[in-house]
């Protein structure tokens, strides 16, 4: 029996990345995972097999957070995919993962597009998936928002992401004052550099540059955010919640 053995999670943005290591975590200690994505279809299925081949239970589901209207569709997707495997709508973890980090910019350079589509999906979305989870979350639930260790640091050239990732702090101490009658934490967990599967952490000299900014002197891996993830999940962590979990590897400690 794993800690999270039948309970229902959803993880955003979960076809690669941090948002795979994640699903997989959850699965791994029992929860049944909708595994979301928006266009990686061939990846989310290859996230639900990886947990299938390791004894685990997930699905996918298909949608565009940067559109409303598509937030209300996953969910009735969501509802329709777990009563068919539980025979319930009820949703016991929300992990709201799903991002867009696009490129460095600095600030004179950033777009009223560009800016547009960082808060579409990195702040009105997440907000819009908390509220709907609200009406099917269970009793002592539990939401998980991913933030960014950025928001703690100033690079100028990522100001529209980490403006976008500070809305998420607000988002976690607003929300989990309003739930806490019903037992549900919200709590925001920050990665720092973390090697998420992109080109440039294959390259040698660029991982050994972001290592020294943390003080264990090595980048960042997926089983470090998820293993954090999963505890917050869990029924240990019950007496945290309104709290931003700094998960950057001691980046910011100087």
């Amino acid at each position: 029996m794993g800690r999270l053995t039948d309970k229902t999670a959803l993880v955003t943005g979960a076809s690669r990345g941090i948002g795979r290591g994640i699903a997989r975590r959850l699965a791994r200690d029992g929860a049944l995972v909708a595994v979301h994505y928006a266009t990686g279809e061939t990846e989310a299925k290859e996230t639900a097999e990886l947990i299938g081949a390791e004894g685990g239970q997930a699905f996918t589901v298909c949608a565009d957070l940067a559109d409303p209207e598509q937030v209300t569709e996953l969910f009735a997707a969501l509802e329709r995919e777990l009563r068919e495997r539980t025979g319930s709508a009820a949703l016991d973890i929300l992990v709201n993962n799903a991002a867009y980090d696009g490129r460095p910019t600095l600030p004179e350079a950033v777009t009223v597009a560009e800016l547009d589509k960082y808060l579409a999906v990195n702040a009105r979305a997440p907000f819009l998936v908390a509220q709907q989870a609200l009406a099917v979350l269970a009793e002592g639930g539990r939401i998980v928002n991913i933030s960014s260790g950025i928001t703690r640091s100033a690079q100028p050239d990522m100001i529209a992401y980490a403006m976008s990732k500070g809305v998420i702090e607000q988002l976690t101490l607003h929300l989990a004052r309003h739930v806490a009658d019903r037992g549900i934490t919200v709590n925001s967990v920050a990665p720092g550099l973390t090697d998420n599967g992109k080109p440039q952490f294959s390259n040698p000299a660029v991982v050994a540059r972001l290592a020294e900014l943390s003080a264990f002197k090595r980048v960042g891996r997926v089983e470090d955010i998820a293993d954090v993830v999963a505890f917050v999940a869990s029924d240990e962590a019950r007496w945290i919640t309104g709290s931003y979990i700094d998960a950057s590897g001691g980046t910011l400690l100087g």
